[in-house]
């Protein structure tokens, strides 16, 4: 629902005003002068302020420099072109004479809160799709955030192949969109690939293309997002799930920098930069015959970028939140709001598993069921409990452990020593063995699988079955 300011000094045609748009769907406000509008309300609170021209104290077109993208109607009884020019001139959004129609009212009242809306969507898009490493989602003060944006502007002018780390919803791919915008292939097209969304069977033919007849189906030539990608930039996320065939290809296009359709006998040069992402450990992933190839493991790691997890940011998860909740109202054609006391201590408090993209979901979720001004815990649907960190000090322990024998032990993260452990002893113990051992539940291993990306095999599931 649309909220409008009436500022007219005529109680009788005020009140006529009020009642036509709340009939029409409209929730109003009503000020009898811009001194009377100030003291009574937050003006930028307003989608729409319709004000008198002539009124006691200040004229109507003082509200246009009080409000700053508040869209603002003017009305007046003395209609002339002069007046209407003026009021234009100073930044109103449109002009209407007294006494108006009432379909004319309403139809222009329509069209200013249709253009208005599609400004702010304008303004939260271009917000995201911006250069530089203020994009939202990238904001923070924390030294691994300073560090990420230091790189992110010494590497975007080069077309050095970048691999972006961190878990899942972290902002990878804002990352890789601020390497090709602030980069010399932004005239160019960016790609994106989540190489985990696509069948096993048809990646290949996705990425590099295949002929006509080239396998039971391919009914006609097709191009691939390689080809698509020609003169810019191919950001792959999820490339730890790029199956081996694809991966032996991809490495042919790095080094050679040409492609080869699927069912072709000829290849042909390409002209892109690589980006790609993945929440996994490759270098353990490649090492002994594991299920991605070291060569292409030191082609892709030239320059690496890893994101911190949400929770080990600190004070930039306040700041964050703020952003994202200022660009979920634009988007979303809401009033400003504001976070609760105990909301703002439910966000620092909160793990976070799904980092800044869970953050962004249970944002606009509060803005939507939202009624008043404030967004409180339980619109924010998040459970703070002592046992979100279960997983955690499971395996915080475990390294506590390994770290007090005598052999020498790398120095693993906990995403790292979790995966590392599962993928290792998958084949020969069941979920539940993993579980005890890991010191943590059966649907605690299950939720770290599904936010890791760490399949089930299926040996395990025939014994734990």
């Amino acid at each position: 629902m649309s909220h409008i300011l009436i500022i007219e000094d005529e109680s009788v045609i005020r009140s006529a005003l009020s009642r036509l748009l709340e009939r029409n769907g409209y929730s109003t406000q009503e000020a009898e002068s811009i001194h009377d509008a100030q003291s009574k309300y937050d003006l930028t609170d307003f989608d729409l302020i319709i004000s008198d021209l002539r009124l006691p104290g200040e004229p109507g077109t003082k509200v246009i420099e009080l409000v700053d993208k508040v869209p603002v109607l003017i009305m007046t009884s003395y209609s002339s072109i002069r007046s209407a020019v003026e009021a234009i001139k100073m930044g109103a959004e449109d002009y209407i004479a007294k006494p108006f129609d009432h379909d004319e009212m309403l139809l222009c009242i329509q069209r200013i809160l249709k253009t208005s809306s599609l400004e702010k969507q304008n303004r939260a898009l271009k917000s995201e799709i911006a250069g530089g490493i203020s994009i939202d989602g990238l904001i923070g003060e924390c030294d691994a955030m300073k560090e990420i944006g230091r790189r992110v502007h010494k590497v975007a002018p080069t077309d050095s192949t970048v691999l972006i780390l961190g878990e899942s919803g972290t902002g990878k791919e804002l990352i890789a969109r601020a390497l090709h915008e602030m980069g010399n292939r932004s005239s160019g097209p960016m790609i994106s690939v989540n190489c985990a969304s696509i069948p096993e069977t048809l990646i290949e033919s996705e990425l590099f293309g295949h002929e006509k007849g080239a396998f039971t189906g391919a009914s006609h030539r097709h191009q691939g997002l390689v080809e698509a990608a020609d003169g810019g930039t191919l950001f792959l996320d999820e490339i730890g799930e790029l199956p081996m065939e694809a991966q032996a290809r991809l490495l042919r296009l790095l080094q050679e920098k040409e492609v080869r359709r699927v069912g072709s006998v000829s290849s042909r040069k390409i002209n892109v930069r690589l980006i790609a992402a993945t929440h996994r450990d490759l270098h353990t992933l490649s090492q002994s015959g594991g299920s991605f190839r070291q060569d292409l493991y030191y082609r892709l790691n030239v320059v690496s970028l890893k994101l911190p997890p949400l929770r080990e940011r600190g004070a930039d998860i306040v700041q964050l939140a703020e952003k994202l909740l200022l660009k979920t109202c634009e988007k979303l054609n809401n009033k400003r709001l504001q976070y609760s006391d105990s909301a703002l201590k439910a966000i620092t408090e909160y793990h976070w598993p799904g980092n800044v993209r869970e953050l962004e979901n249970a944002i606009e979720r509060a803005v939507i069921l939202c009624d008043g001004h404030l967004i409180t815990p339980e619109l924010l649907a998040i459970d703070v409990s002592p046992q979100s960190d279960e997983v955690n000090d499971s395996i915080q322990q475990h390294l506590a452990n390994r770290k007090s024998n005598t052999e020498p032990q790398e120095d693993l993260s906990l995403e790292d020593y979790f995966q590392r452990f599962v993928l290792e002893n998958q084949e020969q113990m069941t979920e539940t063995e993993l579980a005890q051992k890991l010191g943590i539940s059966r649907k605690s291993l299950w939720e770290r699988r599904q936010r890791l990306g760490i399949p089930r095999k299926k040996t395990s599931m025939s014994k734990s079955s």
